[in-house]
C-alpha cells in the first residue's frame, strides 16, 4: 500500500475524519515548530554560567541541565560514592534486560536473582554502613535514584500482593474475603497524598517502643499497600473473564485450589489484563513524584531544588528543568508501554479483525 492510498484510507475516509485530520494537522503546525525553535535551534547548548543563557531571543537553557545532572541522578549522595549507585543500576539492568527478552532461558533463576539476590546487594552497596563501606543515610539520597527505588519497590510489590488481594475478594470463605475486601477499599478510597503522609506521621505511633523506620522506608511501605490495592482491582477484572468451564475441568481432573489457580486460571487472567496492569505500573511511576510533600527529593523535586541555585537563576531556566524531568518520565513510561503492546502481541491477547 503506497502512502497515497494509506492517507485516503486513514485520514481521509470521510467527511469527520478528514476535518479532524486538517484539525489536527493545523494544531501540530502552530505548536511544533516553536517548540522546536525553543528546545533546540535557539537553545544554548554550553555554558559555565546563566550569563551564556541570558537574552531575549534565547531558547532553552541546557547548560542548567548540565551543570545539575550529578544532582539530577544521585541527589546529595557522596561524590565519592556514586560508583555504587551505578553499580547497582549496571547489576539491575544486567538482571532486567533478560528477564523482557522472551528467547532467553533459565528465566527462573533470573527472577531469582531479581527478587532475592538483587535487592539485598542494592541495599547493601546504597547503604553501606559495612567495612569497606561507609554509611549513607537515605536523606542524602534523591534524583532519579529515588525516583526508581520508590517505582520498583511499588512494582514488585504490588503485584503479588495485588493477586493476593483478588484471589482474597472472590474466595469462598467469608473472613478471607470480607478482610480482603477491606483493605483494597479503605487504600482505594484514600488519595496517596494522604497515605505518604500517613506512612510519615502517623506510622510511627503504631510502632513497638524502640522501633522506627526512616522516612523513605515508611514512603515506600504507603507506596506499596496503595498500588497493590488497584493492583487487586485489575487483577480481579482478569481473574472474572475466565469462563467457569476452566474451574471446573481444573476440578474434574482432581487439581487443587492453589495448581488451579497456579497453573490454569492466573496465567490466562494476567495475559488478558496486560494493558491494565502496565497502566498501573505507568500510574505509579509518574506518582513518584509526590514523595516531594514528605521532604524526599526525587527527580522532580531534585530539579525545583536545583532552580533556586543564583548561579544558573535564568527566565528559562524552570521550564528547562522541567522539560528535562518530563523527558526522562517519558522514556520509562514510553518503554514500558512498548513493551506491553510486545508482550500483546506474542502472547496473542489482542483481538485481530
Amino acid at each position: 500500500m503506497n502512502a497515497i492510498a494509506w492517507a485516503r484510507r486513514n485520514l481521509f475516509s470521510g467527511l469527520w475524519n478528514s476535518l479532524l485530520t486538517v484539525f489536527a494537522a493545523y494544531l501540530i503546525f502552530i505548536s511544533v515548530p516553536p517548540l522546536l525553535d525553543w528546545a533546540i535551534f535557539n537553545a544554548v547548548w554550553s555554558g559555565t554560567s546563566r550569563a551564556e543563557c541570558l537574552g531575549p531571543d534565547k531558547g532553552a537553557c541546557w547548560p542548567f541541565v548540565w551543570a545539575n545532572i550529578g544532582q539530577f541522578i544521585y541527589g546529595r549522595y557522596p561524590a565519592s560514592e556514586i560508583w555504587r549507585v551505578n553499580t547497582v543500576f549496571l547489576l539491575g539492568a544486567a538482571g532486567l534486560a533478560p528477564m523482557l527478552i522472551p528467547s532467553i532461558p533459565a528465566k527462573k533463576w533470573n527472577a531469582i536473582y531479581l527478587l532475592a539476590a538483587y535487592p539485598l546487594i542494592a541495599i547493601v552497596l546504597l547503604k553501606g554502613d559495612r567495612p569497606g563501606l561507609p554509611g549513607v543515610d537515605t536523606d542524602m539520597w534523591g534524583g532519579l535514584l529515588v525516583t526508581l527505588v520508590v517505582a520498583i519497590t511499588g512494582i514488585v510489590v504490588s503485584l503479588p500482593l495485588g493477586i493476593l488481594l483478588a484471589l482474597g475478594r472472590r474466595s469462598e470463605m467469608p473472613v478471607i474475603r470480607m478482610l480482603s475486601i477491606a483493605f483494597i477499599e479503605f487504600w482505594r478510597a484514600v488519595p496517596l497524598v494522604t497515605v505518604l503522609f500517613m506512612a510519615s506521621v502517623m506510622l510511627p505511633l503504631f510502632l513497638p517502643e524502640g522501633v522506627s523506620f526512616n522516612n523513605l522506608l515508611r514512603c515506600l511501605i504507603g507506596v506499596a499497600l496503595f498500588s497493590s490495592a488497584y493492583m487487586a482491582e485489575v487483577v480481579r477484572g482478569g481473574l472474572q473473564a475466565i469462563p467457569r468451564g476452566q474451574y471446573e475441568a481444573a476440578r474434574a481432573v482432581g487439581l487443587s485450589y492453589w495448581h488451579t489457580m497456579g497453573l490454569i486460571v492466573l496465567p490466562q487472567a494476567l495475559r488478558h489484563v496486560i494493558p491494565g496492569i502496565v497502566n498501573t505500573f505507568i500510574g505509579l511511576f509518574k506518582d513518584t513524584t509526590l514523595v516531594l510533600i514528605v521532604g524526599i527529593f526525587d527527580l522532580l523535586g531534585q530539579v525545583r531544588a536545583q532552580l533556586s541555585d543564583p548561579n544558573w537563576a535564568v527566565p528559562q531556566g524552570a521550564t528547562t528543568g522541567y522539560v528535562f524531568a518530563a523527558l526522562v518520565f517519558w522514556v520509562f513510561c514510553f518503554g514500558m508501554s512498548r513493551y506491553s503492546v510486545f508482550m500483546e502481541r506474542r502472547l496473542n491477547t489482542g483481538h485481530r479483525e
